[in-house]
């Protein structure tokens, strides 16, 4: 099936893939060949396509991604995100520095306004942090 990804700064993923794996408003869902058309809402999450239904798991390529809309047609299935960052690009150390700070901006929050903007911080670095867990552990196994 035809696969695009497309964020704001332009396509990151524009190819055959055998499957996707996307965090719906309604759960995650597996997109494979000869999927029903739909149209979902995306939420912060992990998506990772599988490229051939022969690729390992250490073959999976992960995006960190931060909400969006999934469109599957009968010409492919299209995602739209204001962002996505490939595991490749997203450095465990960093990440975890960063999620953890988070944590801490949460348990600081003085008022409602420092909570949500630190929960929606946190949900963020979580995303990132583990898609570079998957990296490094995938990365393991070649």
């Amino acid at each position: 099936m035809h696969l695009e990804l497309v964020t704001l700064d332009g396509v990151k993923f524009k190819a055959d893939a055998y499957s996707v794996i996307l965090p719906t408003a309604d759960g995650e869902i597996t997109v494979l060949p000869g999927h029903e058309p739909l149209l979902s809402e995306l939420v912060p999450g992990v998506i990772t396509i599988r490229r051939t239904k022969s690729d390992a798991d250490y073959h999976l390529e992960h995006y960190a991604a931060y909400g969006g809309v999934l469109e599957i047609s009968s010409k492919g299935v299209r995602i739209l995100v204001d962002e996505a960052t490939h595991g490749d690009e997203i450095n465990l150390a960093e990440a975890q520095k960063a999620h953890d700070e988070a944590v801490r901006l949460t348990k600081d929050a003085k008022n409602q306004v420092e909570l949500d903007r630190a929960q929606t911080l946190l949900e963020r670095r979580g995303v990132r942090l583990q898609v570079a867990e998957l990296r490094r552990r995938h990365s393991r196994q070649r």
